[in-house]
C-alpha cells in the first residue's frame, strides 16, 4: 500500500502530532498502549499508602492487561515494591526458616506447575542451580492466594506459586552480582 504523508497525517488524530512516515516508520501503525502508572516517595521512604494509592492506579486502568473470552480472564497486571524486609522477615519465620540482614538474602517468584511432582522437579532443579552458583537455599514459601472471582479459563491454568529465598554467599562482595 503506498500512502503518502498527507493521507497518512490525515487519518492521526491532531493531539498525537506524530511525525511523518519516514523510513520504517508509519504512524498509521501508532495505537495507545496498556496504562502505566507511577508511586514514588521522593524521599525514598517506605510506606503501605504507597501501595494503596498504587493499588488504586491500578482499578483506574482502563486496560490491565490482555482480556481472554471471559470479563474474569486475562493476563493480570501487579505492583512492583521494594523488597518488603519486614514482610518477608515474618513469612519467612511462619515457613520454618530465618533471614539473614536485609542485603544478604535475595527472593525469587515462581509460577509452578499444579502436578506436585512436576513442581518438585522444579523446585529441585531451582535448587541445584542454587548450589551451583555458590549460594545457599534457605527456604521455600507457599504465596498464598484467593482464586474465587477467577474465570474457569484462569482457573484452570492458575500456577502454583512460590517464592524461593536464597542467601548471599559471603565471598559475593557485589550485590549487583548477586542479584
Amino acid at each position: 500500500m503506498n500512502m503518502d504523508s498527507a493521507s497518512t497525517t490525515a487519518k492521526t488524530p491532531k493531539w498525537m502530532d506524530l511525525p511523518p512516515r519516514q523510513g520504517l516508520y508509519d504512524p498509521q501503525f501508532e495505537h495507545d498502549a496498556c496504562g502505566v502508572g507511577f508511586v514514588v516517595n521522593i524521599k525514598g521512604k517506605k510506606s503501605h499508602e504507597i501501595v494503596r494509592q498504587a493499588l488504586t492506579i491500578l482499578i483506574n486502568l482502563r486496560h490491565r492487561g490482555a482480556c481472554g473470552c471471559e470479563t474474569n480472564t486475562g493476563d493480570g497486571a501487579g505492583i512492583l515494591v521494594q523488597m518488603p524486609d519486614k514482610f518477608f522477615r515474618k513469612v519467612s519465620t511462619q515457613s520454618g526458616f530465618n533471614l539473614p540482614a536485609f542485603g544478604e538474602y535475595g527472593v525469587g517468584m515462581f509460577f509452578l506447575p499444579k502436578d506436585e511432582t512436576e513442581r518438585k522437579n522444579c523446585e529441585a532443579a531451582v535448587e541445584r542451580i542454587i548450589r551451583e552458583e555458590g549460594q545457599e537455599l534457605l527456604g521455600w514459601r507457599t504465596v498464598p492466594t484467593r482464586n474465587e472471582t477467577l474465570g474457569s479459563v484462569s482457573r484452570e491454568s492458575e500456577p502454583f506459586i512460590r517464592q524461593v529465598f536464597v542467601k548471599r554467599n559471603a565471598s559475593s562482595k557485589d550485590l549487583l552480582a548477586f542479584e
